[in-house]
């Protein structure tokens, strides 16, 4: 699918990999909507692109449903989503003072996993009343998983489980939307400069870029957003989950 003139979503837009997402699809023509659950971080990233930007919780029906709405109004209905959205609380199944309370693990499936099927399901019903493109394509829906899916460490026991959980959706999704050309492919990055590893000390992001293989640094956001585009460009790509980490295959600690 060519990228120039179509409408794009990109939730988690308004920082780290979705940031450089909806900036990346901006300059190759799209339409881009910004959703996130910070409205401010959304405008700004729109404003830097010249897309909208939408206040969104990604778990919630009706929020999705109202910024979805927003989004097709204002470019369209999106042939283009991409899932970034989600959030990496750490925390032991048992600790120091017991089990996990299980709001916590509910919390991060339910914006991880939960988030990224109400999207897809919203984006989907949308591509499937497009008219299709070349090779009968309606759309392309890119989700974001983790390395932590195969290899979760000790204290990412609901991250990991919430990140394979959208590998699971992967195919499935892929399979059911066939019929009506839409393509569903998940990249699984590994550690990444986001705001999630950008808040640790100085010492600990080197000792974390020191772990990776090769390149031995954190990946770029913008590596991220050069997948995303090829996904899109690439039509023999679907229902597959590519790891995205420079080899790293991470410790049990």
């Amino acid at each position: 699918m060519h990228l120039d003139g179509q409408a794009a979503i990109v939730t988690g837009g308004g920082s780290g990999l979705g940031a450089a997402t909806a900036q990346r699809l901006a300059r190759a023509g799209c339409r881009v909507a910004v959703l996130d659950i910070n409205a401010q971080a959304a405008a700004a990233s729109a404003q830097r692109i010249g897309g909208i930007g939408i206040a969104c919780d990604v778990a919630d029906a009706a929020s999705a449903e109202a910024a979805v709405a927003r989004a097709r109004e204002a470019h369209g209905p999106a042939r283009l989503l991409v899932n970034c959205a989600g959030v990496g609380t750490a925390g032991r199944i048992v600790g120091r003072d017991g089990p996990m309370p299980l709001a916590v693990f509910e919390r991060v499936i339910r914006i991880n996993l939960i988030g990224s099927f109400n999207l897809l399901r919203l984006a989907a019903a949308d591509m499937g009343t497009l008219d299709p493109l070349d090779g009968g394509e309606r759309g392309v829906i890119v989700n974001t998983a983790s390395i932590a899916a195969y290899e979760g460490q000790v204290g990412q026991a609901a991250y990991a489980a919430s990140k394979a959980g959208v590998i699971g959706l992967t195919l499935p999704a892929a399979r059911e939307l066939a019929r009506v050309g839409v393509r569903v492919v998940t990249i699984a990055p590994g550690l990444f400069h986001t705001p999630m590893v950008e808040g640790l000390p100085a010492e600990a992001q080197q000792s974390l870029a020191d772990s990776i293989p090769f390149p031995q640094r954190l990946g770029a956001p913008e590596e991220y957003a050069a997948l995303v585009e090829h996904i899109v460009a690439n039509r023999f790509l679907n229902g597959e989950t590519i790891r995205l980490d420079g080899a790293l295959r991470m410790p049990p600690r």
